[in-house]
């Protein structure tokens, strides 16, 4: 809840749930997003969303998705809830920073976007 609210301070999206759920997109808002997208973590699914809506892609839809979730032996436990939830909000910051102090997702910063090879559609043409 708290989170969801700095998400919406910080981005102004209009999402519920930016961590949960399935996820579809259109060809073309992954192929304008995903070369400016550098966090790989718990904080992806902001990002993806942040600069998804920033190119003007903003008509996102949500609907429920019920789940029946058991923590035992889950690596969030294991690894520390409190450490993900710091790493999370840390990621989520950067994702400002880049976006409001860098503009780091503007076209003219192209050749500064490190892609990943799994991150690209090319494969897929």
């Amino acid at each position: 809840m708290v989170y969801q609210l700095l998400v919406k301070v910080l981005f102004g999206l209009k999402i519920r749930d930016t961590q949960f759920g399935l996820k579809l997109f259109r060809r073309k808002v992954l192929e304008e997003t995903l070369p400016r997208l550098l966090v790989k973590t718990f904080a992806f699914d902001i990002e993806m969303l942040t600069v998804a809506n920033y190119l003007g892609f903003n008509r996102i839809y949500e609907a429920p998705v019920e789940t029946k979730m058991t923590f035992k032996g889950s690596t969030i436990i294991k690894k520390g809830f409190l450490k993900q939830v710091y790493l999370m909000v840390w990621d989520t910051l950067a994702v400002f920073y880049r976006l409001k102090i860098l503009h780091y997702y503007d076209n003219k910063n192209r050749d500064n976007w490190v892609t990943p090879r799994f991150l690209t559609l090319n494969n897929f043409k």
